[in-house]
Order: C-alpha cells, then sequence, then structure tokens
C-alpha cells in the first residue's frame, strides 16, 4: 500500500465528499466506509470519516464503546453537529466540530462520531429551518482540513443521509447481491437526483459496488447479470467478498489492511483505487 502514494499524488483542491448510501441495511456500506477512508488515509489523504447511522456501526469499527461514550460526554458528536444535543463545554462554549473530532483512528483517520439520539433526529429538527444543511454548517471551520470526507449513512432518505447528500460531490451505493437489496436502487439514484436539484447542490454518482459476494442468496447470479445490465455505466468491476475478517477488524477496531487476510486486502486495495479514479483523486 506504501508504493501507492507514488500513484495517488495530484489530489483536487477541493474537499471531496463521499456518501455511502443504500436504502437496504446489511449490503455492506459500513465496511465500505470505513476500510475506504482507512485505504484514503494510509496512502495520505487527509481524510475525515463522519458516522450519520445511529446503529453507530462506523464508530464502533474504529473505537470502543467505552472511549464513545468518554468522548461523547467531553466533546460531543455528530448530534452537536446537527443540532440535536448542543453539548456546552465546561468554560461555556458550543461543542466544535474541531473539539468532536477524534483523531488518528485507524492509523489515520479522523472520526466524528455517532449518536443514539440520531434515532429520532426527524421528530427533534423536523421544523428548523435549513435543517438539510446543518451538517454543511457544522463542518464549514474545517473542510478546508481534509482532501476527502467519507459519509456512513442510515438505510433511509432521512434527515442525517440528507444532511450528507447536502454537502457531498459523490455518492456511492453498495449493494450485495440478492433482490431485496438492489430493488431499490433505480429509486435511489432517482431521489438523490432530485434531491440535488432541489438543494441547487451537484452529486455525482462515483457507482455501485457489489459487497458481501458469496453469502447465501436466492438468484444471486440473476441478480449480478441483471444489476450489471441495467446499469452498465456506473457499476464498478471491483467487487467485496464476504469474509469473516471484516468482522474481526470491527471487534478489534481496525481496518482489514491491519489484518492477516491478503485477499481482503487486495480486494478492498483494487475497490479504493477505482474509486478514487472516479473521485477524480488520481493522478
Amino acid at each position: 500500500m506504501r508504493d501507492a502514494r507514488h500513484t495517488f499524488i495530484d489530489w483536487t483542491k477541493m474537499t471531496v465528499v463521499l456518501s455511502c448510501v443504500n436504502l437496504k441495511g446489511g449490503v455492506g456500506k459500513t465496511a465500505i466506509a470505513v476500510n475506504f477512508s482507512a485505504y484514503c488515509g494510509s496512502i495520505g489523504l487527509r481524510t475525515l470519516l463522519v458516522d450519520l447511522d445511529p446503529q453507530a456501526n462506523a464508530t464502533f469499527s474504529c473505537i470502543t464503546p467505552e472511549k464513545w461514550s468518554e468522548h461523547g460526554k467531553k466533546k460531543g458528536t455528530v448530534a452537536d453537529l446537527l443540532g440535536v444535543k448542543n453539548s456546552v463545554h465546561a468554560e461555556g462554549n458550543t461543542a466544535k466540530a474541531k473539539d468532536i473530532i477524534l483523531k488518528g483512528v485507524l492509523g489515520g483517520v479522523d472520526l466524528v462520531p455517532s449518536d443514539l439520539s440520531l434515532f429520532t433526529i426527524d421528530l427533534d429538527i423536523g421544523a428548523r429551518t435549513a435543517r438539510e444543511r446543518l451538517l454543511k454548517k457544522g463542518l464549514k471551520d474545517v473542510m478546508d482540513d481534509y482532501d476527502i470526507i467519507v459519509c456512513d449513512c442510515p438505510p433511509n432518505l432521512t434527515l442525517p443521509t440528507q444532511n450528507a447528500l447536502a454537502i457531498s460531490t459523490h455518492y456511492v451505493v453498495p449493494v450485495s447481491p440478492d433482490f431485496l437489496s438492489s430493488l431499490g436502487i433505480a429509486l435511489l439514484i432517482t431521489r438523490v437526483k432530485k434531491f440535488g436539484e432541489d438543494m441547487e447542490v451537484e452529486i455525482k454518482n462515483a457507482g455501485i459496488v457489489l459487497s458481501r459476494v458469496g453469502r447465501p442468496s436466492n438468484f444471486r447470479e440473476q441478480t449480478i447479470a441483471d444489476l450489471k445490465k441495467k446499469f452498465p455505466k456506473t457499476m464498478l468491476k471491483s467487487a467485496i467478498t464476504e469474509r469473516s475478517v471484516v468482522t474481526e477488524s470491527t471487534a478489534k477496531n481496525k481496518s482489514v489492511f491491519q489484518m492477516n487476510d491478503a485477499e481482503a486486502k487486495r480486494e478492498f486495495t483494487n475497490f479504493s483505487i477505482e474509486l478514487l479514479g472516479k473521485l477524480g483523486l488520481k493522478k
């Protein structure tokens, strides 16, 4: 992976923001967000991972629940950036992004941890003005500190996902090769396009990636063939196989690149290189 530094050296001047989205859970979305972030950090990109899923799986892939709880109480979480909790420090200052960000997880990635309060965020801030732009406002002072920001979104299009898309330059759609997982992709793409038009922002589709390939699934090969036929220009060539090492790395707060599985490293490396090219972060 060190050699990759010589390939990806001409970073864009504008911060690239990538949202990982799907309308269905269990498709490997968090594993892709976490390990892609880890790869970016390992090749010298200043990388921020933002966990917008109230299940906090990306957060717990990086830090222990104990550290998350302690950090949330002392510094705050993404909920503060979205105006849900508004934690106040001892000196009386409201928590800011620079305070909330956990530095250097996964060997070089910064993290904005999630919060359980996101489960009810649509009820809490549903009446707020410009509620879809709260994350953009919360991160504006640190945007220039990063080359790439990766947002792990919940499996829906509620306010956390909308806030991620409102600051995104691109989005990627992880999909496992089963019928239910792939069913809503066309709807998702249509809704993201419409959201971008409403928000007057351009959000480019960086691709659809097959994830958790190999898991038990009826009509798997037919589903894969149908996806490639229906989305020939957006299907990425790289695919991620279902592997136990992904779960093991999460339990150890490590990326797959820090584990002893050459095939997993190869797959995530190939995917990351291909996706970086789609994002314009390639020499």
